[in-house]
């Protein structure tokens, strides 16, 4: 191809312009203005709930709800390991202390394994489940790349043993359920709170920031005082708590207007395109383009194909530069957070399926913008390129 393929880049085909000048013609470009209302009001009307804060980041918003849950210092939180770090680092903003527990093969938390933690290793005095005394007091569910985690069977051990669930949806705004007990809710909105992002590479963008939701709504309204430094009284300044620096600007959140309007068809291209991939890939013997969720509708933000490691032995970084050399952006799935400098020694819990797709799973280019051509011609020089290694 005659122009680089990147992995995942922004789209600007609407209204961006348009609100982003009349924003700044306005003279509203910081966490005042009605843009920042009107995203928070179509986000709430899309999700189908009452109230969303929109904040400065995807991390911002997992703060937020990790304090708004009362999330303390010694308290522990369940985690993910198959992650981006940013779902884990504010458990350490609270001073508090993660658990990672294993994925299952939708990359998502594994709920047998969050099950058998907390009948086994845990103990449950009728009102507080604890871990070697400390309360468990919140589990962080990522849906990673669009793919929903398994709702029901967290829902069920989380209701059991009265722990908070915190939804990272940062990657899954638009997935839902299309049967089962949550047919027609959203990722985020059916744990206590839920969590997005608007990063560069989301589905949506507002460059940066995030929104957060919760099914308390007046527990939305704290949140947002929170975010703009719990001022109690405007004119006096006085704070009453201790607040963040966590407001969206309006400068994004007109950004994020835009994008919104064009969300359904970035979705319908989401799931479009991974057709295409699929059926390339259909019967290719050094790697499988992995699925997602039966009884889901998913945004299907990322796409993954997992290599055959028992025929490919090079290292996942050779293979990235061989893409990068003919032209296209690839990307292996993240380190796991418990190896990381930060997280070495934090207690692990039956990792299996973690490091196995760690060492296996390939992204490839999955923008909105992305050809039918260019898609062909990803999918066969990956399958030229992984059976040269697998021959070579």
């Amino acid at each position: 191809m005659a122009q680089y393929i990147p992995l995942s880049v922004p789209n600007f085909e609407g209204n961006e312009r348009k609100y982003v000048d009349d924003a700044l013609d306005q003279g509203w470009v910081s966490t005042g203005g009605a843009y920042i209302t009107k995203l928070e009001q179509e986000l709430a009307r899309f999700l189908r709930v009452e109230n969303v804060a929109a904040c400065q980041s995807g991390t911002s918003a997992l703060h937020l709800s990790l304090v708004e849950a009362g999330v303390r210092p010694g308290d522990v939180v369940l985690v993910p390991p198959l992650t981006f770090i940013a779902a884990v680092n504010p458990v350490k903003y609270q001073f508090a202390t993660p658990v990672f527990i294993d994925c299952d093969d939708s990359f998502c938390l594994d709920p047998v394994k969050l099950r058998a933690f907390c009948e086994e290793a845990c103990a449950w005095d009728g009102e507080v489940l604890r871990h070697n005394g400390a309360a468990v007091k919140a589990i962080v569910v990522v849906h990673v790349f669009g793919n929903m985690a398994d709702m029901e069977s967290i829902m069920e051990t989380a209701e059991r043993y009265h722990i908070c669930v915190i939804e990272d949806a940062t990657e899954a705004l638009g997935t839902y359920y299309t049967e089962g007990r949550y047919a027609g809710r959203y990722a985020g909105t059916i744990g206590d709170f839920g969590c997005y992002s608007f990063n560069g590479n989301k589905i949506i963008t507002t460059g940066g920031g995030g929104a957060v939701t919760a099914r308390n709504p007046k527990t939305v309204d704290h949140i947002r005082f929170l975010s703009t430094q719990a001022k109690t009284d405007p004119h006096y300044y006085i704070h009453d708590e201790v607040g963040y620096n966590y407001r969206m600007t309006n400068l994004q959140a007109a950004l994020g207007v835009a994008q919104l309007e064009e969300l359904p068809e970035f979705i319908r291209r989401k799931q479009r395109n991974y057709e295409r991939y699929k059926s390339v890939f259909e019967g290719f013997e050094y790697g499988i383009l992995m699925p997602f969720r039966v009884g889901t509708s998913s945004n299907r933000w990322f796409y993954s194909l997992c290599i055959d490691r028992e025929s490919i032995k090079v290292s996942m970084r050779e293979i990235i530069l061989a893409c990068h050399e003919k032209g296209f952006e690839t990307r292996a799935i993240w380190g796991l957070i418990h190896e990381q400098k930060p997280y070495q020694g934090e207690e692990t819990y039956r990792l299996d399926k973690a490091p196995y797709y760690a060492s296996r799973i390939l992204n490839i280019p999955s923008s909105t913008q992305i050809t039918e051509d260019e898609i062909r011609y990803v999918a066969a020089e990956v399958k030229r390129l992984l059976g040269s290694f697998a021959n070579g």
